[in-house]
């Protein structure tokens, strides 16, 4: 029983509406392409890309809305980040979903290693695009360019992993 809670956990921050560095439509767009992975039977490289990149999306939405409201702690970006990758690990390794000895890729546990790469990937897209938006005079080059940017890496190496583990 207890373990149902802990996967409801992490929708209390939710509801947070101002997000400046990743935009509701990324993490919506993260939580779907998760979905329909799943559903239609992706391997688990391809699926954890995504939920790498949901959890950037969420640490740093959760970053924003506790300096908003001015609840600053010390290393509150840190707590906040090892927070919500436990909170996405832990149930996935008491329910088995982590650690098999045949769900490897590489020698590393395929969910861990897709969480791990997109999570690079999307951040690194995200921090790309605010430097790109630096660079042309704090304005993006083309419209929805903060949704497309982080998206399309996700979906690049969604598409190079389903190759690489077909």
């Amino acid at each position: 029983m207890l373990k149902k809670y802990l996967l409801i956990l992490p929708t209390i921050f939710i509801p947070t509406l101002a997000a400046q560095a990743f935009c509701p439509v990324c993490t919506v767009a993260a939580a779907g392409g998760l979905g329909l992975a799943r559903y239609f039977g992706i391997d688990d490289t391809v699926s954890s890309l995504w939920l790498g990149a949901m959890t950037v999306a969420l640490s740093v939405w959760t970053f924003e809305w506790l300096e908003k409201k001015k609840w600053v702690f010390p290393y509150h970006r840190t707590i906040t980040t090892f927070g919500y990758y436990a909170l996405l690990v832990a149930p996935l390794y008491f329910y088995d979903l982590i650690g098999h000895p045949l769900n490897k890729f590489w020698g590393v546990d395929k969910i861990l290693f897709g969480v791990i790469i997109g999570s690079i990937f999307f951040y690194g897209a995200g921090y790309l695009y605010q430097w790109m938006k630096k660079k042309n005079n704090n304005k993006p080059h083309f419209p929805y360019e903060k949704v497309v940017l982080p998206i399309s890496a996700i979906l690049t190496l969604s598409i190079i992993f389903y190759f690489l583990t077909k």
